[in-house]
This record gives structure tokens, C-alpha cells and sequence, in this order.
């Protein structure tokens, strides 16, 4: 069938109804991708400097919510980790200069983009994990962990601020995205104690999170792909490198800044499929 004969045939679907439009859609829907499977991920550790011993992730959480007060989520999370290594084996961690880190705070430097905590935890995990693959793959589970884990979870034993905050879906890694989703849900303006003690909190979710991580990889016990997101798949299939648009590189939540029009429900793969081979 040639573009125009299809367009015809696509026009004549619209006069005859919404039934046609699905049959249509189906018949030129693109081949997705395939969903990621669950998997050990395989690591050969490489020596460096850097060594990374096995630490208690419900200790490195109640650190990062200590050290939040001096930097903000980013440094909080990247000091509670690197100091409990600079005790327990000394350089090059016992010099660490911790104070770079406090950029990261509201979205780097309050610019509202990536959240600080996870910013810091792709920090730990590109310092202790040379392989740019395992980086990777270790960035990409947490940060689709943070994208749909209702938060914040973690309690601290001697809070700063004596209240439970709401638990919510960020559905994004970006600071006021998850900011302004979590205010939503509370019912606390962004600018509020209550909001500052959801990040404060979250960030010790992030820490407990990225030190499980870091502790299953070195203990060669680590899953990959717990929270693989189909419709990402599904948007890459045809935005993707591998697809004809090929006009996105991205793993992160679509959801967060595109909605599907019904438009590009029906038509999206129509189009697809009469695009130039």
C-alpha cells in the first residue's frame, strides 16, 4: 500500500467510525520492545583506590538525615556514605571534600532539574563502580525506583520536625516535579517546614536504597531490572534509536512531561508505518 492510497484508506476509517480507527491502529501498530526480564547483574570488581566495604543501610539513612541540616539532599547523601568509609579504611576518604556536593541542593543549586538525593547516589556509584555498564544499570534501577515508590518511607529515630509526611509518586526524577506532586498530595506548600522534612526523609530513603545497591554488587548478589517501565518501552519503540522517528534518547518516565493525545493514540502508528523506510 503507497502513502496515498493509505491516507485514503485512513480517511475512509474516520467517516465509518471509532471501530475502524482501533482495527487500524492495530494493524500498523510498530513492533515493541521487548520488556526487560529480572536478571543477576554480572560485576567484576576492578581495583582502584577507592574500596568499598559493606555498610549498614539503615545507619548510612539515619546519617544522611543528620547531615541533610549541613548541605541539603545531595551532600547528606554523599557525606553519610564516604565518611563511614573514611573511618573504616581511611584514604583517600578521610580528605574527601564533601562541600562540592552542596550544589546538588533543590534540583542543582535550586534550578528545580534532578533531585539532589539521587544525583548524589549516581555520584556514589560512579566513584566505587568503575565499569561505565554497571553505572549504568545501577543509576537506572534507583532512578525508576525513585520514579514510582510512593515517598518518603523512612522514619528517623529523632525526627527535627515531629510529623508524618503523606507518601507519594513522583513519577519523575526531576526536584520540582517531585516537589510539587508531593504538595499536591500533602497539602503543604513547597515553601513549607513539612515539605523541607519530606526531602529531608527522602533523602535517607535514597541513602538506605543506593547502600543496599552498592552492597549487593560487591557481594555479587545483585537484580537488575525490578522496576522496568513498559511504557517507556513502548514510546521508544517508535522515538528510540532503533525506531523510525528515532528523535528521543531517554529511560526516564515519559509520563512526566507528555500526555497521549487521543489523536496519537489512533493515528501514531498509522503514521509510523507510512514514514519512508
Amino acid at each position: 500500500m503507497d502513502r496515498r492510497k493509505a491516507l485514503k484508506t485512513t480517511a475512509g476509517v474516520v467517516a465509518g467510525g471509532g471501530i475502524g480507527l482501533v482495527a487500524l491502529s492495530n494493524v500498523f501498530q510498530p513492533e515493541e520492545k521487548p520488556v526487560e526480564e529480572t536478571s543477576k547483574l554480572e560485576y567484576e570488581p576492578t581495583e582502584t583506590g577507592w574500596k568499598y566495604v559493606l555498610l549498614d543501610p539503615v545507619v548510612s539513612a539515619q546519617l544522611a538525615y543528620g547531615y541533610y541540616s549541613e548541605g541539603s539532599c545531595m551532600y547528606a547523601t554523599v557525606r553519610s556514605v564516604i565518611s563511614q568509609l573514611a573511618e573504616k579504611t581511611g584514604e583517600p576518604y578521610a580528605s574527601f571534600p564533601f562541600h562540592m556536593f552542596k550544589y546538588g541542593h533543590g534540583g542543582v543549586g535550586g534550578y528545580g532539574s534532578v533531585c539532589g538525593a539521587i544525583n548524589g547516589a549516581a555520584a556514589l556509584i560512579g566513584l566505587l563502580i568503575p565499569d561505565k555498564t554497571i553505572q549504568d544499570r545501577l543509576i537506572t534501577d534507583i532512578f525508576r525506583w525513585y520514579e514510582r515508590e510512593p515517598l518518603p518511607a523512612f522514619n528517623p529515630s529523632e525526627p527535627a520536625l515531629d510529623f508524618t509526611p503523606a507518601r507519594s509518586v513522583s513519577n519523575s526524577v526531576l526536584c520540582h516535579a517531585s516537589n510539587t506532586n508531593w504538595s499536591n498530595t500533602a497539602g503543604f506548600k513547597v515553601s513549607s517546614n513539612e515539605r523541607k522534612e519530606r526531602c529531608r526523609r527522602l533523602t535517607g530513603d535514597v541513602v538506605q536504597k543506593v547502600t543496599t545497591a552498592l552492597n549487593e554488587i560487591h557481594a555479587d548478589r545483585y537484580m537488575t531490572n525490578l522496576y522496568s517501565d513498559e511504557t517507556v518501552n513502548t514510546c521508544m519503540a517508535c522515538h528510540g534509536k532503533e525506531g523510525k522517528l528515532n528523535n528521543a534518547s531517554a529511560r526516564m518516565s515519559c509520563q512526566s512531561c507528555h500526555t497521549e493525545s487521543a489523536g496519537h493514540r489512533v493515528f501514531s502508528d498509522v503514521h509510523y508505518r507510512l514514514m519512508k523506510e
